[in-house]
């Protein structure tokens, strides 16, 4: 099909493999954690592996989609309007209330928007962005013609600014895991791998070193610190071992993992086990941890075939009012529904039985793309934002806030990225003035200045 009727709203990111921390446009990532304003999920369908591929996955995308129009908008890419009368057919069926669904019509390889999809991100006005990164197949092992252009292709569609980085790096939203607070977690094999192992494709970005793929995800996810395991490759694990289905950060100062052990089934080094353990926040403090079972027995599909292989708990997803938790009809569902709900007490834990779509190697969180809310980390926001800017960005002890035009008595307000206010309001006024680190610690902030009826907002990184 062809978009040529989609008016593109674009921004290009014109930079290759930059080096030392650069003071442009910066973005910042929010986390999973904070509000949505809704969920992006590519539903199965038949174009590439068939009919029979298609229906053993319908019912986890009808169930996912249930419990998530309670709180979100759930928006569903279709392969075709013949697929979206299909799919509304199913949902409508299954009791589904229509109000928060609606449908883009985009062709698809397969369904994993975490990977081919959008990260969606804060420019430094606090304006959100659609981020576009090169996306080859994981390696080249599928195709992916039709999943790469997906994210330039929603920018138009949704008239949301695009930042192209296909030239830049390759990047799947899997590969990536962030706190909120400005550290990152990533296996090297899932990104840096110069090499394919015998076997296998896994070579993303040829040529980059660690140290040029850090200052990209600084200035791209506002990330300032970083815990790299080395990863490991399978040919059971296409990802070359993505970091969301063994480690996640919870309510910014905990890693959600397996044990030693099930890290070791799972693939781990006992180094990478010793990186993860040992890693602290930006401010060096350790995380807390908290520990996921595997099942207690190999997966076995809804139609019987016995997958010979544990099935994880780690990759769940987490939604405005709901926890989707994958599920297995294993005796440790429920054990992982206990465990999940002590971290988010205020939402409610949904199991998704994954067992069909476990086959094709992937859980709930691969499948799941979150948009998040316009404003500053869920706060609401009133009245017409003036244009920002913040010079140098990221900073070390000061920098300058660069309005369009001069205000009056404004009060500026600073908060970390999880949106927990850390200085108290001061009055500004003029078109230039000075924030000022005053014993903030390494991070990504957010600010906001109201002033009448009009609210102000941008962000900044600190880093030593």
């Amino acid at each position: 099909m062809t978009h040529s009727f989609f008016k593109m709203v674009m921004i290009t990111a014109a930079i290759v493999f930059p080096t030392g921390i650069l003071s442009a446009q910066t973005y910042n990532m929010p986390s999973e954690e904070l509000e949505h304003e809704g969920t992006w999920l590519q539903w199965p369908h038949q174009f590439e592996y068939g009919v029979i591929y298609r229906n053993s996955l319908d019912d986890t995308w009808v169930a996912m989609t249930q419990a998530l129009v309670t709180g979100e908008k759930v928006h569903i890419i279709a392969y075709n309007t013949t697929e979206q009368a299909r799919i509304t057919n199913l949902l409508t069926q299954a009791g589904v209330p229509m109000a928060n669904v609606d449908f883009f019509v985009f062709e698809s390889n397969d369904v994993w928007v975490r990977d081919n999809g959008p990260i969606f991100t804060k420019d430094n006005n606090g304006d959100l962005v659609i981020e576009d990164w090169g996306f080859n197949g994981w390696g080249g092992d599928y195709n992916f013609n039709h999943c790469d252009p997906i994210p330039s292709i929603m920018s138009a569609a949704i008239g949301m600014p695009l930042i192209d980085l296909n030239s830049v790096m390759i990047n799947e939203g899997g590969a990536v895991e962030i706190d909120g607070n400005g550290v990152m977690m990533a296996t090297r094999s899932s990104m840096l791998s110069q090499s394919n192992p015998p076997g296998i494709f896994s070579i993303r970005n040829p040529g980059m070193t660690q140290a040029q793929a850090e200052d990209i995800f600084t200035q791209y996810l506002g990330v300032t610190k970083f815990i790299w395991l080395d990863g490991y490759f399978s040919i059971y694990d296409v990802t070359d071992a993505h970091i969301d289905g063994f480690a996640r950060f919870a309510n910014g100062n905990t890693i959600v993992t397996m044990s030693n052990a099930d890290l070791t089934y799972w693939g781990l080094s006992s180094g990478d086990i010793a990186t993860l353990f040992d890693a602290t926040d930006v401010n060096n403090n350790a995380y807390s941890f908290t520990i996921l079972p595997l099942t207690q027995n190999d997966v076995t599909t809804a139609y019987g075939l016995d997958l010979g292989y544990k099935g994880s708990y780690v990759n769940y997803y987490v939604a405005n009012n709901v926890v989707l938790v994958p599920h297995y009809n294993d005796p440790n569902d429920a054990t992982a529904n206990s465990i999940i709900q002590a971290l988010y007490p205020t939402r409610t834990i949904v199991g998704i039985d994954c067992r069909n779509l476990y086959e094709y190697g992937g859980m709930v969180h691969c499948v799941t793309q979150q948009q998040p809310i316009a404003g500053i980390s869920g706060i609401q926001e009133h009245g017409q934002g003036n244009r920002v800017r913040v010079y140098p960005n990221p900073f070390s002890n000061e920098a300058s806030i660069v309005l369009d035009s001069p205000i009056i008595n404004g009060q500026l307000f600073v908060y970390t990225s999880m949106g927990q206010q850390v200085r108290e309001s001061q009055i500004v006024s003029g078109q230039q003035f000075g924030i000022y680190r005053n014993g903030l610690v390494n991070g990504t902030y957010l600010f906001k200045i109201e002033t009448g009826n009009r609210t102000i907002r941008g962000s900044f990184v600190i880093v030593d």
